[in-house]
């Protein structure tokens, strides 16, 4: 994606060239994990074990339990197709599992449980359907990170690989966004309690760099709790304090080279986010971000400019090239994002 492409977008009408439509989930659950695999076929995911698809676009969506994981919170589900995908549950010791079902959820095969009682596992993200990876809260000063090279053996990273984290630090479980690959091999993770930081491989983690960010920290309730990555230069991380959603700051940045450096967006507007990506159609370039304040629009991350926004209380997104999302939240909220002729909004 060329900078000019990137920073500098031309957008007409804004107010008029968004569509949001309320789906029906068929659960309360609160939803923190989706997953867009194409314009039809998405999957989501929550607490008591639950999880959702739809292989209409949302017109039909169908929730079901996993066997056995009545108590567990799917925080992240990462989808290929209608029958295959992953599901991470997040939680103290061996609440931390990964899941994986490869006939539309009639099975599920148990992957991985966290033997560690300290340990506590945030999200995941796939290069394929059988390369992926996992992060975990720090434990005595390094993160805990996990591959799979078959898609069904996951297996610790080396220990000296891994960067030292500060007292505390780990990720957000709160999107499932909290790690992104992209291409072949790049791999980002962002990070929060006290600091907030993206930590960065090209090289499926077999080394690592560190880059502090501008994003609101201080407290055990901040930090960075999305990335997105549009391509291995570009990309949006977002945050801030869940214990202080309504609260305005330095919510949101971005990077223009791969992660190294990161920039404050001068977009106004910026509560609380806990999840951020990056639309790409004729007539809906920009950011999308979403959190428990409101789901905000911005035409360019780098400007003061328009910003369109509707209030509502959401904690995960997903996107579909060019121009649909989706975002869902507690209570079983799915909502589906698409330019057209309605507004969603603005303030």
């Amino acid at each position: 994606m060329h900078a000019r492409v990137w920073m500098c977008v031309l957008l007409t009408g804004l107010c008029s060239a968004q569509t949001i439509t309320f789906q029906q989930s068929h659960t309360t659950e609160n939803l923190r994990g989706l997953s867009a695999v194409s314009t039809r076929i998405v999957w989501a995911s929550g607490t008591h074990g639950t999880y959702l698809r739809t292989l209409d676009g949302g017109s039909t969506w169908v929730a079901e339990q996993v066997p056995g994981a009545e108590a567990l919170d799917f925080r992240d589900v990462e989808a290929f197709s209608a029958d295959e995908a992953y599901l991470l549950s997040a939680g103290p010791g061996e609440q931390s599992r990964i899941y994986k079902t490869s006939n539309g959820g009639r099975t599920w095969t148990p992957q991985f449980t966290n033997a560690e009682p300290r340990g506590f596992y945030d999200c995941m993200a796939f290069w394929d359907p059988t390369h992926g990876i996992a992060i975990g809260d720090s434990i005595d000063g390094r993160f805990e990170l996990i591959t799979t090279d078959d898609g069904i053996h996951w297996n610790p990273l080396t220990p000296a690989t891994l960067p030292a984290a500060f007292e505390g630090e780990g990720a957000f479980a709160a999107s499932g966004t909290c790690i992104t690959t992209q291409g072949q091999s790049n791999v980002w993770f962002a990070t929060g309690v006290k600091v907030a930081r993206v930590v960065r491989s090209n090289d499926r983690g077999k080394t690592w760099a560190v880059a502090n960010t501008p994003i609101t920290q201080g407290t055990d309730s901040s930090g960075v709790f999305s990335i997105f990555m549009a391509d291995e230069k570009h990309g949006l991380i977002a945050g801030g304090d869940y214990k202080h959603p309504e609260q305005e700051g330095a919510n949101l940045a971005y990077t223009e080279d791969g992660g190294v450096t990161w920039k404050l967006s001068p977009v106004q507007h910026q509560p609380f986010l806990s999840a951020v990506g990056y639309l790409d159609a004729p007539n809906a370039r920009g950011l999308l971000a979403a959190g428990s304040e409101r789901l905000l629009f911005a035409q360019d991350v780098q400007q003061d400019g328009s910003l369109a926004f509707r209030d509502l209380n959401l904690n995960a997104l997903a996107f579909v090239a060019p121009k649909n999302a989706w975002a869902v939240g507690p209570k079983g909220v799915v909502v589906r994002w698409v330019p057209g002729n309605s507004t969603a909004g603005k303030n």
